[in-house]
């Protein structure tokens, strides 16, 4: 059995699995596996989209649930539920649109999102949307992964491709950088 077989054969289902958990790394391959022809990419985006949904409606529903509970437990959350209502009253969209783009926040979002007043419906079609959203951008960057790959190991790049690697990898190094610096000045 080689490779390419076994992405073909469980391929889709990693994406579901790796999309429900929270896995842009596997969306990505899976991305990066579509553009050299194992994977279909609308399917890739559309099994991820829906994954990533699902997997977030038992944390928004456990916060609804069981909120009352996690205040009890942890007293150091009560004294930020006001200001932490304020906020999400003020940004709701923008802030379950970009959920899932915070890295470290999303299960925590989703708990805080379900305590919140926020009516279900709304956060279900939100949720949807960024669901969308966030499979269609991860799928658009492994996609453009693979062609710039492809050109640079094919020793066809071009000047362009070069220079859009490298400021690539830069960005990616300082973004690196600064995240690891906000969340130990954090801490």
């Amino acid at each position: 059995m080689d490779i390419a077989h076994l992405i073909q054969t469980y391929g889709y289902a990693a994406i579901a699995l790796g999309s429900f958990l929270e896995g842009e790394a596997v969306l990505l391959a899976g991305s990066l596996a579509a553009y050299h022809g194992h994977l279909a990419l609308p399917l890739v985006m559309g099994i991820a989209a829906l994954a990533s949904f699902v997997g977030d409606l038992p944390y928004f529903f456990a916060g609804r649930r069981y909120g009352p509970w996690i205040l009890r437990r942890f007293p150091p959350l009560r004294c930020r539920r006001k200001r932490l209502e304020q906020v999400m009253h003020r940004h709701h969209v923008m802030l379950v649109l970009s959920l899932r783009f915070l890295y470290g926040m999303r299960i925590a979002g989703l708990l805080a999102l379900g305590m919140s007043r926020m009516p279900a419906w709304r956060f279900l079609f939100l949720d949807f949307i960024g669901a969308i959203v966030w499979s269609a951008s991860v799928c658009a960057a492994g996609y453009g992964a693979g062609g710039l790959f492809s050109g640079l190991l094919d020793k066809e790049a071009t000047p362009g491709q070069l220079t859009l690697f490298a400021a690539a990898l830069v960005s990616s190094i300082l973004l690196w950088i600064a995240v690891r610096k906000a969340v130990s000045s954090r801490e």
